[in-house]
C-alpha cells in the first residue's frame, strides 16, 4: 500500500466518453458458494448488447429536489407493507457472478430495468441491475480502469455511484450529478490509482431525492478490490471468501415498495438475495467473509453466536492491526471484511441482534440472516495475523481548516437540514484545497443516530463524544450518537472537483441532508 501522506498527486481529468468495443467475457462454471479468492468472471451482460449500444446521453441535473416523476407502476404511497418473510434454510449460499478485470480493464455494461424476478420464494417486481436483484459483482486491483455502458430503462432519472472509492468525482467518472434520463444510455470511465485500498466497497444509484427509493427498490451491488492477500500469512492466502450482501425489501403485493418508506416498516432481510442461506465451513476452517450492507435505510448488528469477527479492513480500508469482535453494528453503506473460523461440527444461526437508533429513531428486532453449519473434517485453526497493513495517520499533521457540521430535523423528522439548510446542488456548502487536511466536527443535534459519509476521499476518526479513538485506518461512513458529535480528519488528495456529503440514510438524505463539497486545486 502507498502511503498516501508522502505521496505526490496525480490529478485524472476523464476523457470525452467513447463508444466501447469488443470484448472478452468468461462465464463462471460454479457461482455458488466455496471458493478461493482468485475467481473467474462472469458476464454481467452478453457482447452481444454491449455492441449494440452506440449513443450516450447525460445532463447536469438543472432540476429542483422534488421534480423527478414518480414511476408509474409504483404501489400507493399510503399502502403498508407485509410482514417480514421467513423460512428455514433450503439452499446453499451463492456468492454472486462477477465481472473481473482483464490487464488493467474492467470493461462492462448495466443495464437498470423494472423487472420480475424471483425472490424469496416469489416472483416480485424489483428494480434490478442487469434483471438480477443481486446483480454481480465488480472486481478490480489498484490502478486500473473500468469502463461501463450504462443504459436507463426505467421511467425515471437515475446514475451510478461508486461508494468509498478514491477516484475522480468529476466529468464521467463518479459523478453524482449527472442525470440519465429515462431511454438513454451512457459512458462512465473511471481511472483508479495505484494506491487504491484492497476490499469491499458497493455500486448504487444517487439521484437526489430518487436514492432511497432506487436502492431499496433493489440496485445495489458489490465491489471487491483484491489486494488483501499480500496482508495475510502465507497460510491464509486464497482462502475461501464470501460476499455477504445485505439487502432488505419491504414487499407490498408482488412488488417491492419505493414510495413513503418507513425505516421502521416490516422488512425482509437477505444475504445475496437469498432469504437464510445455508454457509457451509469445516471446523476449525479460516474464511473471509465480505460484510456489507448495501441496503437504503437500515441498520445490522451482525453477530455469530459463539463465534468471533476478526476484522481486517473496514469501509474498503485494511486495518494496521486485525481486532476481535462479538458483534458489528453496520448502519446503511458500512462494509466490514473479516477472518471467521469454523466453530465446533453443528449449525449456529448468522443473525442481526436488536437495535435502538435512538428515542426519536427505530428499533430494528432480531432476525436470522443465514445458518451456519460447520461440518466434515475438522481443520486446525490457523494463526490469525495481529499487525496488518501500514495505515496513514493524521494526528499530527497540520490542519488547513476547521468545520463545523451539524444534522438536525423538524419536529415530525420529515425534513432534514445540514448547519440549517437543505440540499441545493447550485449552492457551495464546504470548500477544502488538494492535498491539505481538514479538521471536522459533525455534530447530531436530534434524537435519532445519523450515519455521516463523504465521498471521494475517505477520513480517520479522532473522536467520539471527545473520547480520543485507536486509528486502525480510515473510513468513509460513521455514525453520529444522537445528540452527540465526532471529529474527523481527511485529506484531499489527487482529484480537484464538485462532490458531497451527507447522512447516508438515504431517507435522509433525500429529504434535504446532504451539502456540496468544492475542492479546488
Amino acid at each position: 500500500m502507498t502511503n498516501r501522506t508522502n505521496r505526490p498527486p496525480t490529478v485524472h481529468q476523464p476523457s470525452v466518453p467513447e463508444v466501447l468495443g469488443s470484448s472478452r467475457w468468461e462465464f463462471s462454471l460454479n457461482p455458488h458458494a466455496h471458493r478461493p479468492a482468485t475467481v473467474v468472471a462472469a458476464a454481467l451482460v452478453p457482447l452481444a448488447l454491449a455492441l449494440a449500444l452506440a449513443s450516450g446521453c447525460a445532463t447536469e441535473s438543472r432540476r429542483g429536489p422534488h421534480a423527478h416523476s414518480t414511476p408509474s407502476s409504483a404501489p400507493p404511497s399510503s399502502v403498508s407493507p407485509s410482514p417480514a418473510i421467513t423460512a428455514q434454510t433450503t439452499s446453499d449460499l451463492r456468492d454472486p457472478a462477477e465481472a473481473v478485470s482483464r490487464g488493467g480493464l474492467l470493461r462492462t455494461t448495466i443495464v437498470v430495468e423494472r423487472k420480475k424476478v424471483p425472490l424469496a420464494g416469489r416472483d416480485v417486481w424489483a428494480l434490478t441491475y442487469n434483471g438480477r436483484y443481486m446483480p454481480p459483482t465488480l472486481r478490480l486491483r489498484p490502478g486500473d480502469h473500468m469502463e461501463i455502458t450504462f443504459v436507463n430503462k426505467l421511467d425515471n432519472q437515475t446514475n451510478l455511484h461508486v461508494h468509498g472509492m478514491h477516484v475522480s468525482p468529476a466529468g464521467n467518472s463518479d459523478n453524482v450529478f449527472l442525470a440519465i434520463e429515462p431511454g438513454k444510455t451512457y459512458r462512465y470511465s473511471y481511472a483508479f490509482p495505484d494506491s487504491l485500498e484492497p476490499g469491499t466497497y458497493w455500486y448504487h444509484p444517487h439521484p437526489h431525492t430518487l436514492s432511497a427509493a432506487q436502492t431499496a427498490g433493489g440496485m445495489s451491488g458489490i465491489i471487491v478490490v483484491d489486494g488483501l492477500d499480500q496482508y495475510m500469512p502465507a497460510s491464509l492466502r486464497g482462502i475461501t471468501e464470501h460476499v455477504i450482501a445485505l439487502k432488505d425489501f419491504q414487499l407490498v403485493g408482488d412488488r417491492i415498495k419505493t414510495q413513503d418508506l418507513k425505516m421502521g416498516a416490516p422488512t425482509t432481510r437477505t444475504v445475496n438475495g437469498q432469504l437464510n442461506p445455508r454457509i457451509r465451513i469445516r471446523p476449525g476452517e479460516t474464511q473471509l467473509w465480505r460484510l456489507a450492507n448495501i441496503g437504503a435505510n437500515i441498520f445490522y448488528k451482525v453477530a455469530l453466536p459463539g463465534t468471533t469477527f476478526h476484522v481486517v479492513a473496514r469501509d474498503g480500508y485494511p486495518v494496521n492491526e486485525v481486532y476481535a469482535a462479538d458483534a458489528l453494528v453496520i448502519p446503511a453503506g458500512a462494509r466490514y471484511d473479516v477472518l471467521v473460523q469454523g466453530p465446533e461440527a453443528g449449525v449456529t444461526e448468522l443473525q442481526t441482534l436488536p437495535y435502538n437508533t435512538g428515542k426519536a429513531g427505530n428499533q430494528f428486532p432480531r432476525a436470522t440472516l443465514a445458518t451456519v453449519r460447520s461440518e466434515g473434517a475438522p481443520m486446525r485453526p490457523a494463526a490469525l495475523p495481529t499487525a496488518f497493513a501500514p495505515v496513514d495517520d493524521l494526528a499530527k499533521e497540520p490542519v488547513a481548516g476547521r468545520r463545523t457540521i451539524a444534522f438536525t430535523e423538524n419536529a415530525d423528522g420529515t425534513l432534514f437540514y445540514i448547519n440549517g439548510k437543505q440540499f441545493d446542488h447550485n449552492r457551495v456548502d464546504f470548500r477544502a484545497r488538494l492535498n491539505t487536511v481538514q479538521e471536522w466536527t459533525i455534530r447530531n443535534d436530534s434524537d435519532e443516530v445519523h450515519s455521516f459519509h463523504v465521498h471521494t476521499n475517505d477520513f480517520q476518526v479522532m473522536s467520539v463524544n471527545g473520547k480520543p479513538q485507536v486509528n486502525r485506518g480510515f473510513q468513509d461512513t460513521v455514525d453520529v450518537p444522537p445528540r452527540g458529535n465526532i471529529v474527523i480528519r481527511t485529506r484531499f488528495l489527487d482529484y480537484p472537483g464538485r462532490t458531497v456529503l451527507h447522512c447516508h440514510i438515504l431517507n435522509h438524505e433525500d429529504a434535504g441532508m446532504m451539502a456540496v463539497l468544492q475542492i479546488d486545486e
